[in-house]
């Protein structure tokens, strides 16, 4: 073997999604569940979401991304995935911690759904009341 990549991993999580990621020096590819990232995120608004921590850093071209997720919708675990970027890249390099920081990246975003009540059609949702 001629080099030795050195990879940084990293877990993302949004909503119920988890993403683990794997991040190493590279040309910019990014492969999500041995898919191409264009394929898995073809809505523009989940694949601009997922690599807005490489954009904030400007390393799209310079770092290549491995990530498996599970979970979720497409929303959630494009979520999962730009934070475990975030957070694979804080390893990488300690000085975009800053950066990172500042733009929300490094945060989980704890949102999640409301569990469903005893003796109600759903979370806040109410039987219709009869006075008589």
């Amino acid at each position: 073997m001629a080099s030795e990549n050195t990879f940084y991993i990293a877990t993302g999580r949004r909503k119920t999604a988890t993403a683990r990621i794997r991040i190493t020096e590279g040309s910019g590819k990014i492969t999500v569940n041995g898919r191409t990232f264009e394929d898995y995120f073809p809505h523009d608004n989940f694949s601009r979401q997922a690599v807005r921590p490489l954009a904030t850093v400007e390393l799209r071209d310079r770092i290549d991304v491995f990530a498996n997720v599970s979970g979720g919708g497409n929303g959630g675990q494009a979520g999962a995935v730009a934070h475990g970027i975030a957070r694979a890249l804080q390893k990488y390099n300690e000085e975009l911690r800053t950066p990172l920081k500042q733009a929300g990246h490094l945060t989980r975003d704890p949102r999640e759904k409301e569990r469903k009540k005893a003796g109600q059609p759903g979370a806040r949702k109410r039987f219709q009341f009869s006075k008589r």
